[in-house]
């Protein structure tokens, strides 16, 4: 490593003209770099320069080193360059992992980053959970509780948790009135257990509290198979997804016990690693908590 400064030493006095302009240019004094100069000329065996009061020459050898030490010096400072620009300027390929049901929330959170050209995107859509350092994801989204993890987790914000139905499966087994009617209906369920169940604990704006258990009909490991399932009839779900509430707009599910609440499911945000993050992560993670603060509560 010695070598490698001592080189960038030469190439800067080259450049310079004089141990003294290059001494300035380098925060040393003109007796350091004089130094650095005999000691490369030791290691090598060769005088690189010759030196007078008045001016500086390139020997024969030096002429044939220099080349070779300023094209050093140039790509250790454009590595440099391109670091400054990693930091400062989101570009590169932007990996993002998330449930397959949030690829409309990213298209729409992440629309800004449409204006940096050197940016590229690429989605990972998979509501199983996918190794972060292998898949080399630089943003993993994650609703819901998470594990214990050496993964650095950030809270974004949280979304709504409403049930809902198809009109024709309403038609067919009765509306519930109370959160307890829930108990003889097919409940479409995302994480089967071991017996088929699920525990629901609800809340409304009295502050009353209900708890009840509901039997699974159907599990899927993707929330669009829920969504098919619910606008098929199959039984009642949870809007978590931009479709979902589509449906629900144009009629193809309606909601179900609107008077009650389950909890509001957390969304966070998590980077394989601490410490500084480069651009477009930093802009990605803002724009992400951005979106999550201005959904309506």
């Amino acid at each position: 490593m010695d070598q490698l400064k001592r080189m960038a030493v030469f190439a800067e006095v080259v450049a310079a003209g004089s141990l003294t302009a290059a001494a300035r240019r380098l925060g040393m004094t003109p007796s350091a770099v004089s130094q650095h100069l005999r000691q490369l000329e030791g290691a090598l065996g060769l005088a690189l320069l010759h030196r007078s009061t008045r001016q500086l020459a390139l020997t024969e050898a030096g002429a044939r080193y220099i080349e070779g030490c300023a094209a050093m010096v140039a790509a250790a400072r454009a590595a440099d360059q391109a670091l400054e620009r990693h930091r400062d300027e989101p570009e590169g390929e932007l990996r993002i992992a998330a449930p397959i049901g949030f690829g409309g929330l990213l298209a729409q959170a992440l629309a800004p980053l449409r204006s940096h050209p050197k940016l590229t995107l690429r989605l990972l859509l998979d509501d199983a959970l996918i190794d972060l350092i292998e898949a080399r994801v630089d943003i993993a989204l994650r609703a819901g509780s998470l594990p214990d993890s050496s993964l650095v987790a950030r809270k974004l914000g949280s979304m709504a948790a409403q049930m809902c139905a198809a009109p024709a499966y309403l038609a067919q087994h009765g509306w519930p009135r109370v959160p307890q009617d829930l108990a003889t209906h097919d409940w479409l369920g995302g994480r089967p257990s071991s017996n088929g169940a699920e525990t629901l604990v609800l809340h409304n704006p009295a502050g009353e509290q209900a708890t009840v258990q509901v039997s699974s009909r159907a599990h899927a490991s993707q929330v669009t198979a829920l969504h098919a399932l619910c606008v098929e009839g199959w039984g009642i779900s949870v809007v978590v997804s931009n479709d979902d509430r589509r449906a629900l707009a144009d009629g193809r599910l309606v909601p179900v016990l609107p008077g009650w609440k389950l909890p509001d499911m957390p969304v966070y945000a998590i980077t394989p690693r601490r410490g500084e993050q480069p651009a477009k992560v930093r802009h990605a993670l803002a724009l992400l908590a951005g979106y999550f603060e201005q959904l309506p509560a």
